[in-house]
């Protein structure tokens, strides 16, 4: 008896490291419209939470009402950019709280980027923003 394709993809999530994944990171195991349907299941019953357009995130239930949200929550994201190919670095806020310039501590709602972003990434509503890298940063 043949195994479904959400246990198959049940077990490369096991089998993986990170916690961002791209559809196309399950591309091998059968069709697009398949494999989207298999990640939408997961996704209703709580193992994973898209944060993107073909990005999606292993997932733990929140402390505060139990829906679930990205394992390292905002962390999340940034990983979502690196496997993208998006390059991140310190925002200006964080750069100037880790010089103890301000004491204000930094959200992490906003990376700074080298280069234009166009995709939007985040999960219920809370997106992260970019904003231009500085330029003894890059």
């Amino acid at each position: 008896m043949r195994d479904s394709l959400e246990n198959q993809i049940r077990r490369l999530l096991e089998a993986k490291q990170g916690n961002v994944f791209l559809r196309a990171d399950f591309a091998d195991l059968g069709g697009y419209d398949q494999v989207g349907r298999a990640l939408r299941q997961l996704t209703r019953k709580g193992v994973l939470v898209r944060v993107g357009f073909g990005l999606y995130s292993r997932a733990t239930p929140s402390v505060l009402n139990g829906r679930p949200i990205p394992v390292q929550g905002l962390r999340t994201l940034r990983e979502a950019l690196d496997r993208v190919g998006i390059q991140t670095f310190p925002s200006r806020i964080e750069q100037d709280y880790n010089a103890g310039k301000t004491t204000q501590v930094p959200t992490g709602r906003v990376v700074a980027v080298a280069r234009r972003v166009r995709r939007k990434i985040g999960y219920y509503g809370i997106t992260l923003g970019f904003e231009r890298a500085r330029p003894q940063a890059v």
